[in-house]
């Protein structure tokens, strides 16, 4: 326990010092941002008095560093900003793409880990036959297709040659839930990619270990061969899978903004793609804060299920 407890108290101390770079990052690249919000909002014929005044009232004339003390006080008091295109808090961008992101995300990892763990058990059972082969073909080949392009092909197919899904969701608005057959394209598309790195990664664990001492041991005193694979081989799986599996979430909660903008889903990533678009430098540091500390957190919580699963595999072993 004393181990776990300084382990913890390591990651939460390297996990501030991360939070705290992420928040001077930030702030250092929106500052670098080509552009002037204030000329964007003066129109397209802007005149300098006006600018100047849409400075002063934003605040945009003091120094960086003042702007970067008072928000940074800001964040410690749950404030991520005011838009300086439509002065509702930033909080209200974050409600208004986290619903459907959210949704997207949920979807998503409930078809993975079935999905990923069931393939990579099934290509390691049948190592170098057939069905390996297959698995591992396939997941190989739609792995190396990009994301924009496998959402362009199957609205092309899909949708509208044979008209079996809406190609996007427009109309729908947040409520995506009400309409699931507006989720099926751009689930496809976030699971495509996931699904052949975890049931690789899951594969590779289980061979390894079905390749072990322990397991031939366990074999020699005729422990049977699901057990064998399931109570042995795969949780030595599990670790870098775990690992996995916090990235993809992060990736999926911090807007996938390709699938998002291909299907014209209102989440977070089109929160951010409009707000870089418009020159809206609190909103895209208020988001771009957010992702970084949930990055953070979902990387500190697969390193402690990895540190609480690699000790139970070698005591297995």
């Amino acid at each position: 326990m004393s181990g776990l407890r300084s382990f913890v108290a390591r990651r939460l101390l390297l996990g501030v010092a991360q939070t705290v770079a992420v928040v001077l990052l930030v702030f250092a690249l929106t500052e670098a941002l080509p552009g002037d919000a204030a000329v964007a909002l003066a129109g397209d014929q802007p005149d300098p008095a006006r600018i100047a005044a849409i400075r002063a009232a934003l605040h945009l004339d003091r120094p960086a560093h003042e702007r970067l003390a008072d928000w940074a006080v800001g964040l410690l008091h749950g404030d991520l900003g005011t838009s300086l295109t439509s002065g509702r808090p930033v909080s209200t961008y974050l409600a208004d793409g986290f619903g459907p992101t959210l949704l997207l995300a949920a979807i998503t990892v409930a078809l993975l880990v079935p999905a990923g763990f069931g393939l990579g058990v099934l290509a390691a059972r049948y190592e170098g036959r057939l069905v390996d082969r297959l698995v591992s073909s396939v997941t190989l080949a739609v792995y190396a297709v990009p994301e924009f392009a496998l959402g362009v092909l199957l609205v092309t197919v899909l949708a509208l040659r044979l008209d079996w899904l809406p190609p996007t969701a427009v109309g729908y608005g947040t409520d995506l839930l009400g309409h699931p057959a507006a989720l099926v394209l751009p689930v496809l598309v976030l699971l495509s990619r996931p699904v052949c790195s975890l049931s690789r990664l899951v594969r590779a664990g289980m061979v390894d270990a079905l390749a072990s001492p322990y397991v031939a041991q366990a074999r020699r005193y005729g422990v049977s061969g699901a057990k064998v694979r399931y109570a042995h081989a795969l949780p030595a799986a599990l670790a870098p899978a775990a690992q996995q599996l916090a990235r993809t979430i992060d990736w999926l909660l911090c807007g996938v903004v390709v699938v998002e903008a291909l299907y014209v889903i209102p989440g977070l990533g089109t929160v951010l793609l409009n707000a870089v678009a418009e020159r809206d430098v609190p909103v895209v540091q208020g988001l771009a804060v957010v992702f970084g500390v949930l990055t953070v957190v979902l990387n500190l919580g697969a390193d402690l299920v990895t540190h609480r699963l690699v000790p139970r595999a070698g005591v297995a072993a």
